[in-house]
């Protein structure tokens, strides 16, 4: 790779991008806006365009796999759902991907009703694929954030242990009548959506891993702040029905994806490399999860999802 293609490069970076064999031929390479994980770049090759994600070590205290990214992320592709892997290098933090030409969506896209039946069926394109080489839990990742906290003393948000015994209520409800776990990508936030104009695109398994597609509908919802009225009619659609049960399964999770989430902020703000207000974006999840802990419909969620209703999938 031609030392002219690098400049405006972090000189990090640069140096692990010409180190890779894959990429000697590259004529542009162009950082990628909007990561707060790793850095991206799309590089163009004579053979196409790529993005190269460069990762740390750091990454593996918010719980990322790297190997079983690529994995998955083989996986993913293997679905049709994901890009296609063009390169892994394992021990320099390195995965290559190919460009999808699109529109990267906005949280106004995912709010957008006429979108809805577009982002289920996307979902169920992957969730139907082959399975993942990981599993992923929000109730186990939570526990590991929050002993990672404790253990390094970061700073957590007024309240966060005061709804632990809420969190285990949810946790046995849900446990009681689970749902078959399936290949996820588990942060569908609206930048992990690219519209190509016929279909949508879901790139990014880094948090990918088995579980519930209930969790895969909660946490789109959350992460595009959707207004409530709008639960029902994604999970109609991904589901082709809607029950209290289901709905209040998706709103549950989207609840503990927010407490959860709190704490990887929390870990990034104290981490991190990035220029980013990580705690300013876990607390306006968290806010949010306190509002729902406080508010008077938590009870029937967990009725509803404890008691396992005639609209199990």
């Amino acid at each position: 790779m031609q030392s002219a293609i690098l400049a405006g490069v972090d000189p990090t970076d640069a140096e692990r991008l010409a180190s890779v064999p894959s990429l000697a031929s590259a004529s542009r390479v162009m950082p990628l806006p909007g990561g707060i994980t790793n850095r991206n770049y799309r590089v163009d090759l004579p053979t196409g365009s790529v993005v190269v994600r460069l990762s740390d070590p750091e990454s593996s205290d918010l719980a990322i796999d790297r190997h079983h990214e690529y994995l998955n992320t083989l996986a993913a592709a293997s679905s049709g759902a994901g890009a296609p892997v063009v390169d892994y290098r394992e021990n320099a933090g390195v995965l290559i991907v190919g460009w999808i030409e699109g529109r990267t969506f906005s949280s106004a896209d995912v709010a957008d009703p006429a979108n809805l039946s577009r982002i289920a069926a996307a979902c169920r394109q992957l969730h139907a694929g082959p399975r993942f080489a990981s599993a992923f839990d929000m109730f186990v990742i939570q526990a590991r954030y929050r002993s990672l906290v404790s253990q390094r003393g970061y700073r957590l948000p007024d309240r966060y242990d005061e709804f632990a015994p809420m969190v285990e209520r949810m946790r046995l409800a849900m446990a009681a009548h689970p749902e078959p776990t399936v290949p996820c990508n588990n942060d569908l936030l609206a930048a992990n959506f690219i519209d190509d104009g016929q279909r949508l695109w879901l790139i990014d398994y880094e948090y990918s891993g088995n579980n519930e597609a209930s969790f895969e509908l909660g946490n789109i919802w959350s992460e595009s702040t959707l207004p409530a009225e709008l639960l029902d009619p994604l999970v109609e659609a991904y589901w082709g029905r809607i029950t209290p049960d289901l709905v209040a399964r998706a709103r549950l999770w989207a609840l503990m994806s927010q407490y959860g989430w709190m704490l990887w902020a929390a870990i990034q703000e104290a981490i991190s490399p990035i220029d980013f207000d990580y705690w300013s974006w876990g607390l306006e999840k968290y806010e949010r999860a306190v509002l729902a802990f406080d508010g008077t419909a938590f009870e029937g969620w967990l009725d509803s999802v404890g008691g396992g209703g005639a609209g199990r999938p």
